[in-house]
């Protein structure tokens, strides 16, 4: 799976601009604050439908500008697909081959991607909103059925907290089981594919981070809370699970256990890496989880992602670089620096400067 071409148009920085992309390595590169990260930033946005930097697609837009526009031609073993955005102050408009969609899910597995910055350290680092975050974005672009249930479990847990904030305590405890019933279903379908999903990714991401360490390092994997079973076995014990804590979470005002309180845990050679890894240990293990999230991508589509890789080759040491452009052959890899020849180690490229949010031609 490769990206052909990209336009943008009053996104970010951009004013329009065309890219042409070749199915090995592309560098972007120049001086920082030109526009190298949007570009990549919007190869992103159209393959999961959300920005990795931004929380509101209004940020998205040209400053002074009303709208934005942004458009792929990619290439899969089904064929080319066309997928567009145009994104407004108040919506946005997106169509895969020139047909409107109206649900996000509609999106997801037309093009997959894998984007890696400086700032995924907040995997490891930050609270659990991001691993959780990072499991969402990976899985709902393999299964639809995934993202559908984890919209769906969303929508009945904001209702079941607002009813915990009731002062009415009789009619919480009569109508919470209702509730219960509904989000029991739709998270044990949530929990199944994360139980399946780390399964998959622990060893691979132990795998790659011995390749990139050489042997020094140990990477695990794991998941805090684990459920086994089928669907509705793993429903029978969220339910149970729910009702046992009536009281706390009435007395709380808001739902205490659930997959929305799922989290990991990185172990580096015994210990926790959130308390105890460096900056680098930190950055190496981040990088091998999205090293072994391409992998899955390959493993379970048949080919491999478009790798984004935002900056990343400054913050690595030399051996480290010249182990991740190895890793990366075989695939379309889009890569931002300063200075492209700093990073290739030798391996030939589709060279774009940017400069002032147009290419250097």
């Amino acid at each position: 799976m490769h990206i052909k071409n990209l336009t943008l148009k009053n996104f970010r920085n951009y004013a329009d601009e065309n890219f042409t992309f070749t199915d090995g390595l592309n560098v972007l590169y120049g001086r920082n604050a030109q526009g190298k990260t949007n570009c990549a930033e919007a190869v992103f946005y159209l393959c999961t439908g959300v920005s990795p930097r931004a929380r509101r697609d209004r940020q998205l837009i040209r400053q002074g500008q009303t709208r934005a526009e942004i458009s792929a031609v990619a290439c899969g073993r089904y064929g080319d697909v066309n997928i567009s955005a145009a994104i407004f102050e108040n919506g946005r408009e997106i169509r895969v081959n020139g047909n409107k969609i109206t649900k996000n899910a509609d999106l997801l597995g037309n093009i997959f991607s894998v984007f890696f910055s400086p700032s995924e350290l907040r995997l490891i680092q930050d609270g659990p909103d991001e691993r959780r975050r990072f499991l969402n974005i990976s899985i709902s672009q393999l299964s639809r059925p995934y993202y559908t249930a984890l919209l769906r479990y969303n929508k009945i847990l904001e209702q079941r907290n607002n009813l915990l904030k009731d002062r009415d305590t009789g009619l919480i405890y009569d109508t919470l089981p209702v509730w219960d019933e509904q989000l029991a279903k739709y998270a044990a379908i949530v929990v199944r594919h994360r139980t399946d999903f780390v399964t998959r990714l622990a060893p691979i991401a132990k795998e790659e981070h011995l390749r990139l360490t050489g042997g020094a390092e140990e990477l695990e994997v794991r998941q805090q809370k684990k459920y086994a079973g089928s669907d509705d076995e793993i429903r029978d014990v969220i339910f149970d699970e729910l009702k046992k804590n009536y009281d706390r979470d009435v007395r709380l005002g808001f739902t205490s256990c659930g997959p929305h309180r799922d989290d990991l845990d990185f172990i580096i050679n015994g210990q926790d890496a959130k308390n105890y890894a460096s900056q680098g240990q930190t950055r190496t293990a981040a990088l091998s989880v999205k090293l072994a999230e391409m992998e899955i991508f390959r493993q379970l589509s048949g080919e491999y992602p478009v790798l984004i890789l935002d900056d990343v080759m400054s913050e690595l040491d030399l051996p480290r670089r010249k182990k991740l452009v190895e890793r990366a052959q075989g695939m379309q890899t889009i890569l931002t620096c300063t200075h492209a020849e700093r990073v290739l180690c030798g391996r030939q490229s589709n060279k774009i400067r940017i400069e002032g949010g147009a290419i250097k031609r």
